[in-house]
């Protein structure tokens, strides 16, 4: 029995004398890397037992941080050394010969990768990291069909461990799509299938030069296959699955042929839809007459969410902010019916607790809180809350409106948080035209619609051209009082010098007040009356005042303009700058009273009307027309008269130069003026363009001018088309127009191109 236990002590004085207690860690070679990273990578610490085969595990510990190329561990009494040659730090990083026209590298996905592995320049260099961002540029090459692609590696590192990285990519051909067959399907033929990718068998070949659809991209194709699986569940194919695809190589792998195959199931039918759960406070004919789909429908998964996007908005607006409707599907067996189940979980009731306001540096909250209509307190609504967010953003002082709904420390309210980004609302407004016949016609003004963040307005507005110079000062004041009514008021002195437009001269010259008043009858509609009173100074030339009834006009002492409008305004649109739904339209009656020299009364109507197409499309129709006449025996002033041409009506045409004419040829103004604009507009995104606040628009513009409002002719109507640009600056919108008349006289002036600051459409 002794001599067992004195084998077991024997025994044991090996293993304990192993195990050593560290005193001290003694760490050297480290320039880049801190002491204190590598002691929080190792898994000891002093005071802790050190093992003598801890020495390959502390080591291969070190290594897997990336920071080594060269590592020595040791232990000498009490004392645990730790000698280390860092890996270089990347001094640059350059891709060499690679196309950037090709969509795979561009700066953008240079940058992301870099960052993505840790390779950007002063980062510490792994050569894993570097086998992984290979790897990864390679996948991204064949995704987009380049399948010979190879890519070599240079490195060089200096006396200072720098290191220099160069990958030189040879791309090799991009695979082109020999041919894409499609079978299994029947409900829907090939063609319409095609039509669902971006990539196909090549058009025409000059079409095909210019689109490139050849090009294999597998990001394409597969966006492409989840189109097609979309379409079929939209036509009630829910089973609807690829069996299989192949993508098949040529030898030289620089084409493909592509084979899909379908297993196109059931198509089902709606047997009945079924509602589950409390739906209070609505009753389920409510609920169904609010649905996109009902029983003997064909199953369309693109109107069931359409149906409980519309569902959920009824909750929403019914205080129950996170409301979750889900859907399930049942299918009658042996048979191609369903039943679709529709079960509500709306959740508590909540009411607003705070809303709060950020980002308006100038305007001031008031502004913005009298434009909502829901306050603090009040049930919760997702209408009221979209409607204010179209309100504020009406005003034209925000170039972007948003709001989060956050739960608050109540069970059952939330912060409405609105953050807007203001846009500049005061602006110094010029506009430019020049035509080859005419020169130069210029526009000019200050405009402040936000003094000091209060909401009200002032303008101040100098025009020039060949036909009128006007200034005006302008203010208003949206919320005068309490009842949200506007009181407008200002002066204006304007002259119009025909010495300017023919060899015959005529000046007038005005001065005036002018005073409205406006009272809302709905949320989106005003009337609005103003009075405005004017002196006139009319000189004319002797060849003019011998001309037509301008003669009398001349000769006449009337001197006193004193006339009163009425207006009604109706206003939906969902944006000041870029509006893309909704519509604006004005209908105005002018007329002079008993204490006004001049008898004439006029009718102006304008229309503007803005429909989506798509996402990204929209449709605008604008409409104007102007008519006025004199009465009690006396004509129209001529100085009243309506002209059209230019930026701001006909573009392609010279400022102010439709209509009747005279002898010489000089613009000379109508009773009645026509003009109506079709265009579809895109953000500059939707064309590839990389620019906030961009819009682009195709138009076709068409007007008149008619001297007598009995005198309309069709020869007088004019066309152009063209393209404009409408760009929301840091200091106000700039608009320009490249214009092409399409319906003309040779005698017309005409001009291509024109541009203005202080501009939207």
């Amino acid at each position: 029995m002794l001599s067992k236990l004195f084998a077991v002590f024997f025994f044991l004085i090996p293993v304990v004398s192993s195990a050593s207690i560290i005193k001290n860690i003694d760490i050297s070679g480290n320039d880049k890397i801190s002491r204190g990273t590598i002691l929080s990578n190792i898994p000891y610490e002093v005071s802790d037992k050190f093992e003598e085969n801890s020495t390959d595990l502390l080591i291969e510990t070190l290594y897997k941080t990336g920071f080594f190329k060269k590592i020595n561990v040791s232990f000498n009494v009490d004392k645990l050394i730790i000698n280390v040659e860092e890996n270089p730090v990347i001094k640059f990083f350059d891709f060499l010969d690679y196309d950037d026209g090709n969509d795979v590298l561009s700066e953008e996905v240079i940058e992301k990768i870099l960052k993505n592995f840790e390779m950007n320049i002063g980062s510490i260099f792994k050569k894993s990291s570097l086998i992984d961002l290979t790897n990864n540029l390679k996948k991204l090459y064949i995704d987009k069909g380049f399948y010979n692609i190879s890519i070599t590696e240079n490195t060089s590192v200096d006396k200072n461990n720098r290191i220099g990285i160069e990958l030189k990519i040879n791309e090799g051909e991009r695979a082109r799509i020999s041919s894409i067959k499609i079978s299994g399907n029947n409900f829907f033929d090939q063609d319409e299938l095609l039509d669902n990718f971006k990539i196909g068998e090549p058009d025409f070949f000059l079409i095909n030069f210019f689109t490139k659809k050849d090009l294999f991209d597998n990001f394409e194709f597969e966006a492409g296959i989840e189109s097609i699986l979309n379409k079929y569940t939209d036509a009630g194919f829910l089973d609807i699955k690829i069996s299989s695809k192949e993508v098949k190589l040529s030898d030289d792998k620089e084409n493909v042929d592509i084979s899909l195959f379908l297993d196109e199931g059931k198509r089902y039918e709606i047997n009945e839809i079924i509602f589950k759960g409390d739906i209070e406070p609505f009753n389920k004919d409510f609920l169904y007459s609010k649905l996109s789909i009902s029983a003997g429908d064909i199953i369309s998964r693109k109107e069931v969410l359409k149906s409980i996007k519309d569902l959920n908005s009824q909750y929403t607006n019914e205080g129950y902010v996170f409301t979750k409707i889900s859907s399930a599907f049942v299918p009658i067996p042996n048979d191609n019916k369903l039943d679709v189940f529709l079960e509500v979980d709306k959740g508590l009731k909540f009411y607003v607790n705070r809303i709060n306001i950020s980002g308006n540096t100038r305007t001031q909250d008031s502004v913005i809180r009298r434009e909502l209509k829901i306050y603090e307190g009040q049930l919760y609504s997702k209408k009221d809350i979209l409607d204010s967010v179209t309100k504020i953003k009406r005003l034209g002082f925000f170039s972007n409106v948003d709001y989060k709904i956050q739960r608050s420390i109540s069970d059952n309210t939330v912060n409405l948080n609105i953050n807007v980004e203001e846009t500049k609302t005061g602006e110094f407004s010029v506009g430019l035209s020049h035509s080859n016949a005419t020169g130069p016609s210029l526009n000019a003004g200050i405009s402040q619609r936000n003094i000091l963040g209060t909401g009200n307005t002032f303008n101040a507005t100098f025009k020039n051209s060949k036909a009128v110079e006007e200034v005006s000062v302008y203010f208003s004041d949206p919320f005068f009082n309490e009842q949200r009514h506007k009181l407008s008021y200002g002066f204006f002195t304007k002259s119009l010098d025909a010495s300017n437009l023919d060899l015959s001269s005529y000046l007038i010259e005005e001065n005036g007040v002018n005073l409205g008043y406006g009272i809302p009858i709905s949320e989106s509609s005003n009337i609005n009356a103003e009075i405005r009173l004017s002196d006139l100074k009319i000189t004319c030339g002797a060849i003019f005042a011998s001309s037509s009834y301008e003669q009398d006009q001349c000769s006449s002492s009337d001197s006193l303009d004193n006339n009163i409008s009425i207006s009604y305004v109706k206003n939906s649109l969902n944006d000041f700058y870029a509006p893309t739904d909704g519509m604006k339209s004005s209908i105005q009656l002018t007329s002079t009273t008993p204490l006004s020299d001049f008898k004439y009364t006029a009718f102006d109507m304008s229309y503007k009307d803005y429909q989506p197409i798509t996402n990204e499309l929209t449709f605008n129709i604008t409409s104007k027309l102007n008519i006025a006449t004199g009465y009690d025996g006396k004509e129209l002033p001529f100085f009243k008269r309506y002209y059209s041409g230019g930026s701001s009506s006909v573009r392609g045409f010279d400022f102010n130069s439709l209509g009747a004419k005279y002898l010489n040829g000089a613009p000379k103004g109508g009773e009645s003026s026509l003009l109506t604009t079709i265009a579809v507009i895109a953000p500059a995104e939707a064309l590839g363009i990389d620019q906030e606040n961009i819009r682009l628009s195709a138009f076709i513009d068409t007007g008149s001018v008619n001297e007598k409002i009995s005198q309309f002719e069709l020869d007088q109507l004019r066309s152009s088309t063209g393209i404009a640009l409408s760009w929301l600056t840091p200091i106000g919108p700039i608009g320009f127009n490249a214009a092409y008349p399409i319906l003309k006289k040779d005698s017309d002036s005409t001009e291509s191109f024109s541009f203005e600051l202080g501009t939207t459409f």
